[in-house]
């Protein structure tokens, strides 16, 4: 009987450890046997989409993949570009693993030299060879006049300095918001070919952005892209999403991936006040 007291006392503290906390945490509750052989899994939260980041600081000039956006030429968008090869859903593999299939030219992305020409094509100057220091640093995002194309009249009237490396030209292409419909659109603002070769012939640019899918506008596409990269000095980007910044200087980062041997690649352009 003497000792009675002191087996309450083990029986108390023994369920005190049970059901007290986890001795390492993080193996908790979560971990304990399941129900049913089933385990339970905490509800996950909806992921957060933004297109600023640090208090709007960064602003993401890309725009995201999706079925439904534009390509080039035809009205069926980008469908099947994104599928899941490999999948963990009931067990049935280790780790999820997806595949792409799309145009180096798709969504927001760069040109190489060897875009349009056949002889840059096969020395070799491809995406791998842009020069990052020219993706990356001060940038001026301009608003081109709505009623035109980008001819050199109108180049001349927005007055860009000297000294200027990269300008970002938003037009009516983002009012209209052509890149959110799936059908591809010709009546596109781009650049005429007098146009670019004005802003070769009387500027510092060497990168020039657009807001849709071809830098020349549809009647002088080629045209305008021959002028631009026979040199190999101006980096053409195309499809930047602009519509949700405002018109000033910024520092640009453009990342196109290392595709070596391709002619173009998708990029992640962002801009940083």
């Amino acid at each position: 009987m003497e000792l009675l007291p002191f087996f309450l006392l083990l029986l108390i503290g023994a369920t005190a450890v049970a059901y007290g906390e986890p001795a390492y945490p993080g193996y908790g509750a979560d971990d304990a046997e399941p129900r049913c052989g089933v385990k339970e899994v905490a509800a996950v939260p909806a992921p957060e989409r933004r297109e600023e980041f640090d208090g709007g600081r960064i602003l993401d000039i890309s725009h995201y993949y999706r079925e439904d956006m534009p390509a080039f030429e035809s009205a069926e968008g980008t469908p099947g570009f994104l599928r899941l090869a490999r999948s963990m859903r009931n067990g049935s593999d280790i780790a999820n693993f997806s595949e792409l299939r799309l145009t180096a030219h798709s969504g927001t992305h760069v040109d190489a030299p060897g875009h349009v020409f056949e002889h840059y094509y096969d020395a070799g100057f491809d995406v791998d060879t842009l020069d990052l220091a020219v993706l990356n640093g001060p940038a001026l995002l301009v608003d081109v006049p709505r009623d035109s194309n980008i001819t050199a009249d109108v180049l001349e009237s927005l007055h860009i300095p000297k000294g200027v490396r990269r300008v970002l030209f938003r037009t009516l292409n983002t009012d209209r918001k052509l890149m959110w419909k799936k059908e591809f659109d010709s009546s596109y603002v781009g650049f005429m070919e007098d146009g670019a070769q004005w802003l070769t012939d009387n500027t510092d640019i060497q990168l020039v952005g657009v807001d849709y899918l071809s830098v020349g506008a549809y009647e002088e596409c080629i045209p305008a892209h021959l002028v631009f990269l026979e040199k190999r000095e101006v980096i053409i980007v195309e499809a930047l999403n602009l519509e949700h910044v405002t018109a000033g200087i910024y520092t640009l980062h453009c990342l196109p991936l290392r595709l070596r041997g391709a002619e173009g690649s998708p990029a992640r352009c962002i801009l940083i006040k």
